[in-house]
């Protein structure tokens, strides 16, 4: 499966206006990575199921809420908080990157799709002062450099993740591959981590991961 079939085998029920938006980011991105690398020219034939679908395993673990406020922090070419947005038309996605270029790209995109619930802005984590429910993020860095530099973004609740899946107040939806023991080891807050590979099929998912945590 390609394309918006992959994405509906997922999610089988988006609206019509979702489908379209889906459908619409392959045209969109292959005009835009003309323009600015957002996606290597090698991987680009994957963008529906390494990228796309990437972005919305978020999904899959946390629902956002109605009104909801969510930064996309390093968002590169606007994953993971493009699909986000169209997956939760009724929350509000701001996509931030230090690399305007980037920015310029993701902010043609979201007025290609005409989007009104996603905004772009050129600005390092670190320099950004507004408050957010949530960030999302796909690893920009590992996991202690990655909370020191934007924790600030959330208020804090130190809300305890247990074994049960209730969903989170405010904090960190990070979105990992690989061997995660080490970066996980020296922090102290509650985390909890969901397998992609139980959740999507595709062999690029037997390794990644969606890491909640409870700032």
């Amino acid at each position: 499966m390609q394309g918006i079939e992959l994405i509906s085998h997922y999610f089988p029920d988006l609206t019509p206006a979702q489908r379209a938006h889906f459908s619409a980011l392959g045209d969109l991105y292959a005009h835009w990575n003309e323009r600015v690398n957002l996606v290597s020219r090698k991987d680009f034939e994957h963008l529906y199921e390494r990228h796309i679908l990437h972005s919305l395993g978020i999904a899959k673990v946390h629902a956002f809420a109605p009104g909801t406020h969510i930064v996309d922090v390093g968002t590169g070419g606007g994953f993971p908080g493009i699909p986000l947005a169209i997956l939760f038309p009724k929350s509000q996605f701001h996509c931030i990157d230090g690399i305007g270029k980037k920015i310029a790209a993701v902010q043609g995109v979201i007025e290609g799709l005409g989007l009104k619930n996603a905004t772009a802005e050129q600005v390092r984590s670190e320099d950004h002062k507004l408050k957010y429910n949530f960030i999302v993020s796909r690893a920009v860095t590992t996991l202690p450099e990655f909370i020191k530099a934007t924790k600030h973004l959330v208020p804090s609740t130190k809300q305890a993740l247990g074994k049960q899946k209730q969903p989170m107040r405010s904090g960190l939806l990070y979105l990992k591959g690989g061997e995660l023991a080490d970066e996980l080891r020296p922090l102290r807050y509650s985390i909890r981590v969901t397998e992609l590979r139980d959740v999507f099929t595709e062999e690029f998912f037997l390794t990644k991961k969606v890491v909640e945590v409870g700032l």
